[in-house]
């Protein structure tokens, strides 16, 4: 594969903008760990090598282990995640795949777990990955 267009040189706006998405999501009171869970799990979804290779290398340095990291894709199986990483990971696979979007269920234990503006942020934080994935496997961005 070759990469394609660069969106910061051909579009500087755009990528400004979603810059700007980026800096609203640093300056949240998200946890850093439930921040690359949600990066990692959509970009696993959505196929992105670029952006698992960039959020599995974060997460090791916000501390998160190994073992968590490997067996992100069937977290379902595993009681190795909390009930708010478990609730924000089916948050992630809901709004990432948006056939049916996010379910009454899973949105309502949310709410249970975190306030409105916690959860808020995860949504946008899912909403942000899925566009940076797009980006990045509609321009073929490498893994370096």
């Amino acid at each position: 594969m070759n990469t394609r267009v660069n969106i910061l040189e051909t579009e500087p706006e755009a990528y400004k903008a979603m810059m700007g998405l980026e800096k609203y999501i640093a300056a949240t009171s998200l946890d850093p760990i439930h921040k690359e869970l949600i990066k990692i799990r959509a970009s696993q979804i959505n196929g992105c090598a670029y952006c698992i290779d960039l959020h599995t290398k974060d997460a090791r340095k916000f501390g998160m282990t190994e073992q968590k990291i490997y067996l992100l894709n069937a977290w379902k199986e595993t009681k190795l995640y909390t009930e708010e990483e478990r609730t924000i990971l089916a948050m992630t696979e809901e709004i990432t795949l948006i056939q049916k979007g996010l379910s009454d269920a899973t949105y309502n234990k949310a709410i249970e777990l975190f306030d409105k503006s916690y959860v808020a942020m995860i949504i946008m934080m899912i909403t942000t990955i899925n566009a940076w994935n797009r980006i990045a496997i509609a321009t073929e961005l490498q893994v370096v």
